[in-house]
């Protein structure tokens, strides 16, 4: 049995300082997932209009833009475990801040905090994967990162739902919250225990480059390539992403109720994690542009299938549309890393977080005003760009390092 299970570990990357970091994955994103999912409705319940709502799913974009080159430079220069402590803390202050003042101002303000877990703490994240895996297991264990991630997403929005249906919606937000609090304090416990010191590893690094200018010029061309698709791609994806809750919960002829958008999520949530690991094993062993290219198609037909989709039967097949775009995502993030220099890998993963979400925080703002004209119109022109990012990836996507 202890063999077997070995085994097993083996093949999925489970070393210990995995294990840790998937723990802390599943316990800060079980909280965070349990509100944040309908924080758009909190926000216009609390007196914030569309514009707010808007601004919340901007400032998602524009601060994992802003803190993911931080978060990699932080990663280089103190070690995966004490950056990750870091980032923590600063989710636990937020969740604080949405608990204590119920106002959208301060949902808006407390954002700049919980909003930012994944985006700074994922440059360490795949850089201590990088680091502690061997090449053939990178895209599963990238995988592991991404299917445990999902475990969160469609667990938390049902609590959550629950939680509204139970104590109405403000209360069960509230609630939420002080439930992420308690799971972000026991994550960063078990994080400190399992996750291996890698502060003196980073100290005999190459010198780290806090300069993002100096390390685009170390940027080869072809991760610069896969940057502009994944940049139009992500037009398509935050266009609408704050405004689905809204119409799935006011807009269609046949409104669903809280609990029944956290089972749509569900149905998202477990398609993801049903393809990772099957992927993954084949990602591993194959040219990964094709996976790529079919996550790019996924991504692309989601608005589109979405304003057509009016009734439960019809939203139960989009979302499961929407599991199907994470099919190359893992695949996508090992091809960065394997397109960076071997020395930058952290950094220059955060630099190139760093410039694709400050410019699709435009797209995440803009989704407001075009949603003001119609929800329609929010759906077609984010289409349209799922169209464009597919495109140039299929004619000039590259997945060998050239030089930049």
């Amino acid at each position: 049995m202890i063999t077997r299970l070995r085994k097993i570990a083996e093949f999925l990357g489970l070393q210990r300082s995995v294990l840790g970091l998937l723990g802390m994955v599943i316990l800060v994103g079980l909280g965070e997932k349990m509100a944040e999912r309908f924080l758009p409705m909190y926000l216009l319940s609390l007196g914030g209009g569309a514009i707010a709502v808007g601004m919340l799913n901007g400032l998602d974009n524009l601060l994992s833009a802003l803190y993911s080159f931080p978060g990699g430079y932080l990663a280089e220069r103190v070690g995966t475990k004490r950056s990750l402590l870091l980032f923590n803390i600063l989710a636990i202050i937020g969740f604080v801040g949405v608990i204590i003042i119920p106002t959208w101002q301060a949902v808006i303000i407390s954002s700049f905090l919980f909003l930012s877990w994944t985006a700074i703490s994922l440059p360490a994240t795949v850089g201590l994967l990088s680091r502690v895996l061997p090449k053939e297991k990178r895209t599963m264990g990238m995988s592991m990162h991404s299917l445990v991630r999902r475990i969160p997403m469609f667990v938390g929005p049902l609590i959550g739902g629950a939680c509204i249906t139970a104590f109405g919606l403000n209360a069960g937000i509230r609630l939420g919250f002080l439930i992420a609090l308690i799971l972000a304090v026991v994550a960063t416990i078990l994080q400190q225990i399992l996750i291996v010191d890698d502060h003196q590893h980073a100290k005999e690094t190459d010198k780290v480059v806090g300069n993002p200018l100096l390390l685009w010029a170390e940027m080869p061309s072809a991760l610069k390539r896969l940057l502009v698709s994944d940049i139009l791609i992500r037009f398509c994806e935050q266009i609408p992403y704050a405004f689905v809750v809204v119409w799935c919960m006011q807009i269609i002829a046949s409104p669903v109720s809280a609990f029944q958008f956290g089972m749509l999520t569900t149905v998202e949530m477990v398609t993801a994690m049903l393809i990772y690991i099957p992927v993954a094993y084949m990602a591993d062993r194959s040219e990964k542009k094709p996976f790529v290219v079919m996550t790019f198609i996924f991504f692309t037909l989601f608005p589109l299938a979405l304003l057509f989709a009016k009734s439960i039967p019809a939203l139960l097949a989009v979302f499961l549309l929407r599991g199907l775009k994470e099919f190359g995502e893992p695949t996508r993030k090992t091809l960065i890393l394997e397109l960076a220099p071997e020395n930058r890998r952290p950094s220059m993963f955060g630099l190139y977080y760093l410039i694709r979400d400050s410019i699709v925080s435009i797209a995440a703002f803009g989704g407001a005003f075009l949603w003001m004209i119609s929800p329609a119109t929010n759906l077609i022109v984010a289409f349209s760009f799922g169209v464009l990012g597919t495109l140039w990836f299929i004619v000039f996507g590259q997945e060998h390092q050239v030089n930049p």
